[in-house]
């Protein structure tokens, strides 16, 4: 599941998160690449290395301390973009050490989402990891294996390469490679879950999960999001899943929000409001 971050540590990360937006609107391709990629190899490395994220998150350190130990540390082997932003993210204030692996993480990511909406493949890569998930939910054993920390991480990215196959976005492909490289205890569903919203959200978008028996076209899933937009006033990203078990109609949920207008929702309300 998500972590659940302390209010220090989520004022941290929202801190960190408007500072990478507004560098990631102005960045090269190539610099948000190279960023991606040396973000993900700084949370690998604070995962591993519990000293060393224990002092950069030690909040009795002085700010500037804590931050000449990253350029000491990264200085000669990150680009100057990366080192700015983890000095940054020893700079601020993570209820527990744990947590500054989590900000290396999210920062990783959205660089990696903004890599997607840069090329014009963003949409494309939230539908490749929705579905992704919905896979491996329905696939306990692959989810069993691409999760087991006891195997080697290596065979278990050679596993993942060989089910996404040439299928995939390069931004779809990393993103799940490093959620194969960095397990810590999630299932891969929820996270491939995280990454799609993540990918909606970068255009200001909510995601409606929406449950149906039938496929819905193209036509009829532009006018679902359309009205859904009109309803909750911005613009609705559809994440379509088929479930016969409906009978009709559709299941739509918007955040914590559930709209059931299928057949089997109407029938189990009639039935919950006979008299016993």
């Amino acid at each position: 599941m998500a972590a659940v971050l302390q209010p220090a540590s989520r004022e941290s990360l929202a801190a960190l998160t408007e500072r990478l937006d507004s560098w990631t609107d102005s960045a090269s391709a190539r610099d948000l690449t190279t960023t991606a990629d040396e973000l993900f190899a700084v949370a690998r490395f604070l995962d591993s290395e519990r000293s060393v994220r224990r002092l950069l998150a030690d909040a009795s350190s002085p700010e500037d301390a804590r931050a000449d130990l990253v350029r000491r540390l990264f200085g000669s082997q990150l680009s100057q973009p990366t080192v700015d932003l983890v000095s940054e993210l020893a700079r601020k204030r993570w209820s527990t050490a744990r947590d500054i692996v989590t900000g290396a993480e999210g920062l990783a990511r959205r660089t990696a989402i903004a890599i997607a909406d840069r090329n014009g493949s963003l949409d494309e890569v939230e539908d490749q990891l929705f579905r992704f998930g919905r896979i491996v939910a329905r696939e306990p054993e692959l989810a069993s294996l691409l999760g087991d920390a006891a195997r080697p991480v290596e065979g278990r990215v050679q596993l993942l390469d060989s089910v996404l196959g040439e299928k995939v976005y390069p931004v779809t492909a990393t993103l799940l490679r490093e959620a194969v490289r960095l397990p810590r205890s999630r299932h891969l569903d929820v996270v491939a879950e995280e990454l799609a919203e993540l990918a909606a959200a970068r255009r200001d978008r909510s995601v409606a999960k929406v449950r149906t028996p039938v496929e819905l076209s193209s036509e009829q899933e532009t006018k679902l999001a359309e009205t859904l937009g009109r309803m909750y006033g911005r613009t609705i990203s559809l994440q379509v899943e088929l479930d016969r078990s409906l009978l009709g109609g559709l299941v739509v949920q918007v955040g914590g929000e559930v709209i059931d207008g299928s057949v089997a929702g109407r029938l189990a309300a009639a039935r919950r409001s006979l008299p016993s």
